[in-house]
């Protein structure tokens, strides 16, 4: 890591000084003083990180062995490459409060999906990606293998198939720099997404086995033994952006371990940080405060524990920049 930083972080540090601009601050670098002692990191990215392009900060961050591990929603998982292989396809919507409910009509007669401000080209961008994934999956089936959703993916984007779509510089897409070093992914619920649809139809016609896709169980025991691999030392820490299934599921590895598995030395998660803009309430998980995690056995008294409440698109890629150096 340099020293000398460069003008994003210079400007970071002199501004960012109080509030949820200096949490910012002591998040990135207790994750940076976490990596230089040795330890890992998991990132799990919830919300619509994907079609906010986190990509753009996160691939480096993956080539530069600053995660070490994805924990992910199916939605996360595809629309990274889907906007790699459509993305002048998409449509920004600045006034989208405005829209009545004729127009949001008329955007999906026009085969456009919304997600707030920015709409997905549904037949550009998912049925690229369909052929494709089919293919790999038929070719398992036929072989008598199976794989998690995202092996999958990772055969798609390595064989490549898709650069003829290529629509954007591919260092700007985390799947494709996942795939290259074969990064570990959780992508629980994965049956949640456009690709688990496109699947389920799939075995529904009686054109592929549900078993060809390994399930959500499978990838627990995937995180199990790769915890248990990589906890030692330092430990690892969890980077969570928004909240839901993707922080949830992954997180839940250590009281599994030692309170239903029985094992003994079992280390907590030795850094925690939530970026999200959820406030506490009655029952929220996304909003609860990281003290409330010791009472699940998931973080100790002394994890460093951080929470900036603010928008993580804003957050998240000056986050990633500091730890860069940039």
């Amino acid at each position: 890591m340099s020293t000398q930083k460069g003008p994003i972080s210079q400007f970071i540090e002199k501004n960012y000084l109080h509030f949820n601009a200096a949490a910012l601050v002591d998040a990135a670098k207790g994750y940076e003083t976490h990596l230089l002692e040795g330890g890992k990191m998991l990132i799990s990215l919830g919300g619509a990180m994907s079609t906010a392009e986190l990509g753009i900060s996160l691939a480096e961050m993956i080539r530069q062995d600053k995660v070490h591990i994805i924990s992910c929603t199916g939605a996360n998982l595809e629309e990274d490459v889907m906007n790699l292989v459509a993305h002048s396809h998409y449509k920004r919507v600045p006034n989208y409060r405005d829209l009545t409910p004729e127009q949001e009509r008329e955007l999906l007669d026009q085969h456009y999906n919304r997600v707030t401000d920015t709409c997905i080209p549904e037949e550009e961008a998912f049925r690229r990606l369909q052929k494709h994934l089919e293919d790999v999956w038929h070719a398992a089936e036929e072989k008598g293998e199976r794989y998690l959703p995202h092996e999958f993916l990772y055969q798609v984007v390595n064989s490549g198939v898709l650069e003829q779509y290529y629509e954007i510089d591919p260092k700007n897409s985390w799947i494709v720099a996942a795939a290259e070093k074969n990064l570990p992914i959780v992508c629980p619920g994965w049956e949640d997404s456009t690709t688990g649809n496109i699947f389920a139809a799939n075995v529904i016609k009686g054109n592929l086995k549900a078993s060809t896709v390994k399930s959500g169980i499978e990838y627990m025991i995937y995180l199990t033994e790769w915890y248990r691999a990589n906890s030692e030392g330092k430990g690892v820490g969890f980077f969570q952006i928004a909240g839901g299934i993707s922080g949830d599921f992954p997180i839940c590895v250590v009281p599994m371990m030692y309170q239903d598995l029985e094992w003994e030395d079992v280390p907590f998660w030795s850094y925690f940080c939530q970026i999200s803009d959820s406030t506490t309430s009655y029952g929220s998980y996304s909003g609860a405060v990281p003290n409330e995690k010791i009472t699940w056995g998931k973080l100790d008294i002394d994890t460093p524990k951080f929470v900036v409440e603010s928008d993580a698109t804003i957050v998240a890629p000056l986050i990633f920049s500091y730890i860069l150096g940039h």
